[in-house]
């Protein structure tokens, strides 16, 4: 594993014949949004993949923020992951128990706290179960490992970079949500949110990333769709969502093809969309922003 494009995956084969190697851990990182039913961490003390320690998205957060699960300071960072025995020199694989869903949070959130050696397990529990691959129930006691957090500000953006950029168009906004959503003629899982997007976004729900069984489409057709999607070459991009869980999804695919210049909007939805100055725009994307 490297910070190369091409492992930014690995494979349930390839993490099953590692799972033994010292320097290898494993984190599962379910989530599910407000309006779903589920409970990820009873649900990973039933069962996970051997070894794997639980990785709380709303745990691990800016205590300080009223927005959900938003990057916490890097000593809180630190200090978290470090129980968690995730630390200095570990090679990371980040899967979720829906296949390909917020498993890409967690390794954005790595990345954006300068550890590189992280990658998504293409699939997640639901392809490594369905091959017959161990999982278990026992608890694991992780040892504390020492984790230096280096902030890479390139990783992410905030509202206020995003409402000069309205004006520049220095970078494309792309936005994961369903249709639905983005267009404002379905409802938000969050309440108190305005429909709609932000102005000048581009759509491509995370969803028509995946193939049937949530692993990603390969390299050549990810770069169909992100094109189809009016998806420009030569600009930075930007990723949104509703709480900056499948944002991820799109920063993933996007490093999958070799894409170094995406950031992500940490407050997404969950922020522009409140009641406010911040303007919205409803309908279809109108084309790749200039």
């Amino acid at each position: 594993m490297s910070a190369h494009p091409e492992h930014c995956l690995v494979s349930t084969e390839w993490l099953h014949q590692r799972l033994q190697e010292p320097d290898l851990r494993v984190v599962d990182a379910t989530y599910y949004l407000p309006n779903e039913e589920g409970d990820a961490r009873s649900e990973y003390d039933a069962e996970h993949i051997p070894g794997a320690v639980f990785f709380d998205i709303d745990g691990i957060k800016d205590p300080h923020s009223s927005l959900p699960h938003m990057l916490p300071p890097p000593e809180v960072f630190a200090s978290k992951v470090r129980r968690l025995g995730l630390g200095d020199g570990n090679r990371i694989v980040v899967y979720d128990r829906r296949g390909l869903f917020s498993a890409a949070r967690v390794w954005w959130t790595f990345r954006a706290f300068g550890h590189r050696e992280i990658a998504v397990l293409d699939g997640g529990l639901p392809k490594w179960k369905s091959e017959g691959r161990p999982v278990d129930d026992r608890p694991v006691i992780p040892m504390e490992r020492h984790f230096t957090a280096r902030f890479d500000t390139t990783q992410v953006r905030v509202r206020e970079q995003l409402l000069r950029n309205l004006e520049s168009r220095r970078e494309q906004l792309l936005d994961a949500r369903a249709r639905g959503r983005f267009e404002g003629t379905a409802p938000e899982p969050r309440e108190g949110l305005r429909s709609g997007h932000i102005p000048g976004s581009l759509n491509l729900p995370f969803s028509e990333l995946l193939r049937e069984d949530k692993t990603l489409l390969p390299p050549e057709e990810l770069r169909k769709r992100f094109t189809a999607a009016g998806l420009s070459e030569d600009k930075p991009v930007v990723t949104s969502c509703g709480s900056g869980v499948t944002a991820a999804v799109l920063t993933l695919a996007l490093a999958c093809i070799g894409r170094q210049d995406v950031a992500l909007y940490d407050g997404s939805w969950s922020e522009w969309g409140q009641p406010g100055p911040t303007p919205v725009e409803q309908g279809p994307a109108k084309g790749a922003s200039e």
